[in-house]
């Protein structure tokens, strides 16, 4: 079994991240990354942007699928969303009250006024960096979007678990989720061609009044 490099600062906050190679083959191109992210606890860490930002060569052209962020109950779902820059996102309101959606984030500012059902246009988030979406309405909601010039993302699911599929070589791994206890230093990787696994292990601070900072 290989043992994959790990170059540069610490990515995880309390204990190491480790990397390790599995002896799965990787699909014709492209290379599994199968990310597991933990707390200290050993609770998963659903909602974690895991971001892999290419250093061999240019991220591929750009391509935009719709995304949708929706309005039930009284809360965005889902709470946390990772697209490419330039992506358009439809924001439809499925409660039977109305919302008034914004954003002041330097990334994205813009301002929905207050509707139901659908809004007439759709919002395009054309500049890389972390957008937080609220309410004027409703001062409990609160959503985040992390733009990212890259196509290697994701989000952690609910059990821990992320799969990415990449092309071998060198990449800069970053981090984010909104209750992160301080930023997480960004660190290099080697997607060679056997998947590789991403054991992660943060540390979790629920009561912090500011999102953690964007890396």
């Amino acid at each position: 079994m290989r043992r994959a490099t790990l170059r540069g600062a610490r990515i995880a906050l309390l204990g190491a991240l480790g990397l390790h190679s599995m002896l799965a083959p990787a699909a014709a191109g492209a290379t599994p990354v199968s990310i597991t992210a933990r707390t200290v606890a050993g609770l998963p860490v659903a909602g974690l942007i895991v971001i892999l930002d290419p250093l061999d060569a240019p991220p591929p052209p750009a391509v935009h699928p719709h995304a949708v962020i929706d309005q039930v109950h009284k809360h965005f779902v889902p709470r946390v969303t990772v697209v490419r820059t330039g992506t358009a996102i439809t924001l439809p309101n499925s409660d039977q009250i109305r919302h008034q959606v914004y954003s002041f984030s330097p990334a994205k500012t813009f301002n929905l006024k207050l509707y139901a059902g659908s809004p007439a246009v759709d919002v395009v988030f054309d500049k890389p960096g972390l957008v937080v979406l609220g309410c004027n309405i409703h001062d409990t909601m609160v959503a985040f979007v992390g733009v990212v010039d890259t196509p290697f993302f994701g989000t952690v699911s609910d059990s821990g678990e992320l799969t990415l599929e990449v092309p071998a070589g060198r990449y800069r791994v970053r981090l984010w989720h909104p209750a992160l206890s301080a930023a997480t230093a960004p660190a290099e990787i080697t997607v060679s061609a056997q998947t590789l696994s991403l054991p992660i292990t943060l540390s979790l601070d629920t009561e912090r009044e500011t999102v953690a900072p964007w890396p």
